[in-house]
């Protein structure tokens, strides 16, 4: 586990806790000033809270869940095409041929590169800025094998190939960066804590708050928060999607 996965855990769980833990005090304290039935009838208001809680916590999971699919499906299509794409350069003349598969081998590099330390953003934009030049020279390479050899049919049969290859690379870029507003998780986390002291405050009527059932409620709540966040962000916690990466690896293996 990375430190700053452990940090965000500790964080969430230190957070829901010490929002049980204060609304068993202010529960605590309202009624010993209120007496005993202080606090009945507010069940309805505490339902609502919590459906509310639930329901976006199910929204959010679903979410994040569909978008990690998503992205392991685009590693797929992006594999697929490459190997469409080096598979039609047998169709090129033999120098033309020769110049693009070494084009493709190092494209591929990059590819890989483009994934390997995202953590590194300085890196990995440095890597994604070599794949678009990589990109036009790859274009221009197949450009001059059309002059090169007009009677090929390579316009339709290699260019389209090679347009396929470029859009999902794109695509997997783009992808990357789509995730749900911040807002809808700042409002997950302040329902998170207001659902904890609520639940809390519904422990007053006890002398000592349970520790099972605070201890149960925070780790409930931050597992299921840390994995919407896994989920959302596959390269940086411990659900990922690093293993589907290897294809690609394999792929660039097969091209010696």
């Amino acid at each position: 586990m990375s430190l700053w996965a452990a940090l965000l855990i500790a964080g969430l769980f230190g957070s829901v806790a010490a929002s049980l833990r204060f609304g068993w005090l202010v529960g605590r304290r309202r009624m010993s000033d209120e007496g005993r039935d202080a606090n009945e009838g507010l069940g309805t208001v505490d339902g609502a809270i919590f459906g509310l809680m639930g329901l976006l916590v199910a929204f959010t999971f679903t979410g994040a869940a569909t978008r990690f699919e998503h992205r392991r499906d685009l590693i797929i299509e992006e594999v697929n095409a490459i190997g469409t794409a080096w598979l039609r350069l047998d169709l090129l003349p033999q120098a033309e041929r020769d110049a693009s598969r070494e084009l493709m081998r190092t494209y591929l590099d990059q590819r890989i590169e483009s994934y390997r330390r995202v953590t590194d953003t300085a890196a990995t934009a440095a890597a994604i800025q070599r794949t678009q030049k990589l990109q036009s020279d790859l274009w221009a390479q197949l450009q001059s094998a059309i002059r090169a050899a007009p009677a090929v049919p390579i316009a339709q049969t290699v260019m389209p190939s090679f347009n396929d290859m470029f859009d999902i690379a794109s695509t997997r870029i783009l992808a990357t960066e789509q995730h749900p507003p911040m807002a809808i998780y700042a409002l997950l986390m302040i329902l998170v804590l207001v659902s904890a002291f609520l639940a809390g405050f519904g422990q007053a009527k006890a002398a000592r708050q349970s520790m099972l059932h605070l201890l149960g409620f925070a780790a409930t709540t931050t597992v299921a928060l840390y994995l919407i966040l896994d989920l959302e962000y596959p390269r940086l916690g411990l659900i990922r999607v690093d293993a589907f990466d290897q294809a690609m690896v394999d792929l660039r293996e097969g091209m010696r």
